[in-house]
């Protein structure tokens, strides 16, 4: 698990059959003090969460690749729990 914020969505023309009808965000890693912490990565968001907010974000490939039904996803992270209110 990881406390990540959200900086941004993505749309792709073309993309993985797996990702399709997901919403994919942009996260940037945050360590406990909410300090950024390394480069931002993608997840896929069934939760729905608002630009800047904080997220927790699973980064277990095994989870997303059950979430989409998928063993070849590309995608590792998805977002697990939204952990502030609504900007």
């Amino acid at each position: 698990m990881q406390y990540a914020r959200i900086d941004g969505s993505i749309v792709a023309a073309a993309c993985h059959p797996s990702m399709s009808g997901w919403r994919t965000v942009i996260c940037q890693p945050l360590d406990a003090e909410g300090r950024e912490e390394g480069t931002p990565v993608l997840a896929i968001d069934p939760l729905g969460a608002a630009l800047h907010q904080r997220v927790i974000m699973s980064t277990d490939g095994a989870t997303t690749r059950q979430v989409v039904g998928d063993p070849h996803t590309p995608l590792r992270n998805i977002i697990v729990g939204i952990a502030d209110p609504a900007t």
